[in-house]
């Protein structure tokens, strides 16, 4: 039986930010000569800065996934761009969850708008399949460590965290551990199967 290629990555960014992001291009590096692909969603392309509804992301990272084929990709990014990641991978925009997937990287997950944690973004959680990784940190006002732990408990499969100690939500100066995460993460996917198991 031949071993399965090791997995890709697909990294979208934050709302504010584009794919020339300093944390994704540490990534990149980090996971070098691995292919990585940094993607900007199409309301960034034409100028605006407004995001586009969901629907509309989601289908902008379907389109992105298209590119890859059939290799096994691990796809996510910061903040926003890793949510809807996330909730193409459980299959919120109505259709199935892509096969290629084997893995979310969740750098700085906005669990909440800030100072509204009743707004939780939980509601695709129980229909991730895949392992997930979730950077984020200790200081995030769109989420706190015990938000966050208490959380992903709704995904069934593996979930790890590493916690950027005293980091807010942009995780300023911090690009080089987070790479190296994402790196060790992607690393360890490299033959893995995904399937249940118990959280880091």
């Amino acid at each position: 039986m031949s071993r399965p290629t090791s997995p890709s990555l697909l990294l979208f960014p934050g709302a504010g930010s584009s794919a020339s992001h300093p944390s994704l291009l540490a990534v990149e590096a980090a996971v070098a000569p691995r292919p990585c692909v940094r993607a900007d969603f199409p309301y960034r392309r034409a100028g605006r800065r407004a995001p586009d509804r969901a629907p509309i992301l989601m289908a902008a990272v379907r389109d992105e996934l298209t590119g890859f084929g059939r290799r096994r990709v691990v796809m996510g990014g910061r903040s926003m761009g890793g949510r809807i990641c996330s909730m193409v991978a459980a299959g919120a925009d109505g259709l199935a969850p892509p096969t290629s997937v084997v893995g979310l990287v969740l750098i700085a997950y906005p669990l909440h708008p800030p100072g509204r944690p009743d707004r939780l973004r939980t509601e695709h959680l129980p229909a991730i399949e895949v392992p997930c990784l979730f950077v984020s940190g200790t200081r995030d006002a769109f989420g706190t460590p015990d938000e966050l732990r208490a959380a992903t408990e709704l995904i069934p499969a593996p979930v790890e965290h590493v916690w950027i100690d005293g980091g807010t939500h942009d995780l300023r100066g911090a690009d080089e551990r987070v790479a190296a995460a994402v790196a060790e993460f992607v690393s360890g996917l490299g033959a893995r199967r995904p399937a249940a198991g118990p959280r880091g």
